[in-house]
Formats: structure tokens, sequence, C-alpha cells
């Protein structure tokens, strides 16, 4: 028997009924910004959501460590490496990854529900402290250092995010596919 191949209306939340809402088609930029990483970040929940650890930690393929709860745990690490450490200046080391481990986020992903709920929390509270950050921030042209890229601005980090979770969100499409079948969003 062949899987149901979801007709293209099917693969899409009713704007009634989806939790992101609409981006503004236009308005101030900082605005339209933290509009578009709200629906990316949002777009990562609804990947996840009503899965059991088990299902989380489900790897694509054998030889990857990609899984949906590595995206949370590597998610977090970038909110608090752009926002925390880089833009507003604390010391702020990543929850997961390490100089010998890059890959830990993922890596050490494992089917526990402890390490899902503590994964979770840890991305909502970087999340919570970056929304907070750009909504006090006087304008895009704030700026932090970095120590890979030098001087880099609140514009720049906002556009990397939104394209580093439109890039994770794709792995997110395929691996949710992978465990039940979902697609769309």
């Amino acid at each position: 028997m062949t899987p149901h191949k979801p007709m293209f209306a099917e693969m899409f939340l009713a704007e009634d009924v989806d939790p992101r809402g609409v981006v503004p088609g236009g308005g101030e930029e900082k605005a339209m910004l933290a509009a578009f990483l709200r629906w990316q970040r949002q777009t990562l929940m609804l990947k996840c959501a009503d899965l059991a650890p088990q299902a989380l930690a489900q790897r694509s393929v054998s030889f990857s460590g990609l899984s949906l709860l590595g995206l949370v745990r590597h998610l977090a690490d970038v909110e608090r490496r752009w926002f925390r450490r880089d833009l507003a200046g604390h010391a702020a080391d990543p929850h997961f990854s390490t100089d010998d481990h890059r890959d830990a986020a993922f890596d050490e992903a494992a089917p526990d529900a402890e390490m899902a709920a503590e994964a979770w929390q840890l991305w909502q509270e970087e999340v919570d402290f970056a929304e907070r950050f750009v909504a006090q921030a006087a304008d895009l042209e704030v700026s932090g250092e970095d120590s890979w890229r030098g001087t880099i601005t609140l514009r720049w980090v906002m556009v990397h995010l939104i394209e580093e979770y439109a890039r994770h969100n794709g792995h997110a499409d395929f691996l949710r596919q992978g465990i039940d079948g979902a697609v769309g969003l």
C-alpha cells in the first residue's frame, strides 16, 4: 500500500488556525524582521509538536546525527551565541556544543524526556532573551563583536537567524515526514 500523498491544500494550516499569524508585507524593518524570525521559530515548534522524546531524537539516516531534538539544541546555542554573547556582550558559553565537540547538540541528543524538556526550556529562554533584546534595541544598527565575523549588527543577526531557521526547518520537514508522514505547515 502506498502512503497517502497530500494535496497542496492539505500541507498548510488555514490562516485562521495558524498560530504563526501573517508576516506583514511592509512597514518598519525591525518589526518585519522580528515577525519573520518569530514565524520561523514557530515553524520549528510546529514541526516538533506532539512528538515523544524517542521520535524527537530519531535520526534521519544512519550516517547523520541530525534529529529534531538536535535541531532544538543547536538552535538554542545559535540564539545564545548571536544575541546573548555577541550582541549583548554576556559571558555565555554554549549550552550543548563545546570547542572539542562542536556537533554535541546533535550527536548527544538522546530519546530522553528530561533531555527533551531541558532543550525546549533552554531554547525558549534564549528566544525570550532575543525577543527582549530586539524590542529594547534602539535600531537595527546596534552592534556587537563576534570572534569569527568581527563587528556585527542586529540587522545582520536577525537576517542570519531567519536564514538559519529556514534552512533547518527544511531539515525538520524531512525529519518529521520520516517519523510519522506529516508534511507541510
